[in-house]
């Protein structure tokens, strides 16, 4: 295979880097892409994020892969994919993830349609524990989303590459996260505020309609970020922020579920496209 467009174009067989040899490529991002491996140290099946070739010299990409490999090391989760290491030299920077097994809940609902409630209660109870965790080590995820979300027993939570520090979502003033499960402050965060721990049970509460689920198929496509921020008018009391207020994290992991349910109408603006921001 040789390299095409912006990618390193391996084959099956040929050595990522000398500890990894490549099995087959998953896809990616703007500015990496994801390989699944075979990691001669572990001696196992890995998942490696590269930084694309126009990516290796660009600081910003470097950045963000240092920062997600320093909230993998503060994240220690069952349900959270573990960071086994990372490198930010060498001809092909990279963070390598172990593997899990299991389809995404996106692929999922895309084949099959809705989720049963006897799958998905399992499975909004494992993604809450993740977000009462990450209250509990001061990080928020920002893109809670299906695609992010692989299905199995446990299921499990991927792609911190967006994530960051209490402080530093509260401090955010640019949007960051998939624009169809963003809470209105990260749509929005200069004037309704940094994100905090709660946004992330937005993402949650995004997933707990069936009906939502079901239009998960085409939440793509519907316009720019700019325009359904232009298109929110929030007069009222934001439902992640009633979540916030909660004294017990368990009640704002799970009791503002139903809020937000509720809540879906008011802020349908900011379930357009689902483009991935950040």
């Amino acid at each position: 295979m040789g390299r095409t467009e912006d990618s390193w174009g391996l084959a099956p067989g040929e050595a990522l880097t000398p500890e990894l040899t490549v099995m087959r490529r998953l896809g990616g991002g703007s500015s990496y892409e994801a390989w699944l491996a075979f990691d001669e140290l572990t001696f196992a099946p890995v998942v490696v994020k590269v930084l694309r070739p126009s990516k290796v010299g660009d600081e910003r990409a470097h950045a963000a892969l240092e920062r997600e490999a320093v909230a993998l090391a503060a994240v220690n989760h069952p349900v959270v994919v573990r960071g086994l290491r990372h490198t930010s030299t060498g001809p092909r920077p990279h963070l390598v993830l172990e593997q899990a097994d299991g389809p995404r809940l996106s692929t999922l609902v895309r084949r099959h349609g809705p989720l049963q409630e006897q799958q998905y209660l399992p499975l909004a109870l494992d993604v809450a524990s993740v977000l009462h965790y990450l209250r509990h080590v001061g990080y928020v995820h920002l893109d809670i989303k299906p695609s992010n979300i692989i299905m199995g027993a446990p299921a499990r939570v991927i792609d911190l590459s967006v994530a960051r520090p209490v402080t530093e979502a509260a401090a955010l003033r640019t949007p960051i996260g998939t624009d169809a499960y963003m809470a209105p402050e990260q749509c929005d965060p200069g004037r309704l505020g940094g994100p905090t721990p709660a946004s992330d049970v937005w993402g949650l509460g995004r997933r707990s309609s069936r009906r939502s689920a079901a239009r998960s198929r085409s939440a793509r496509g519907r316009g720019s970020l700019s325009s359904l921020v232009a298109r929110l008018r929030w007069d009222g009391a934001c439902p992640t922020r009633y979540a916030a207020s909660s004294p017990q994290p368990s009640t704002r992991t799970l009791g503002c579920v139903p809020l937000l349910r509720r809540s879906r109408t008011r802020c349908s603006p900011c379930w357009g496209a689902s483009r991935r921001r950040g």
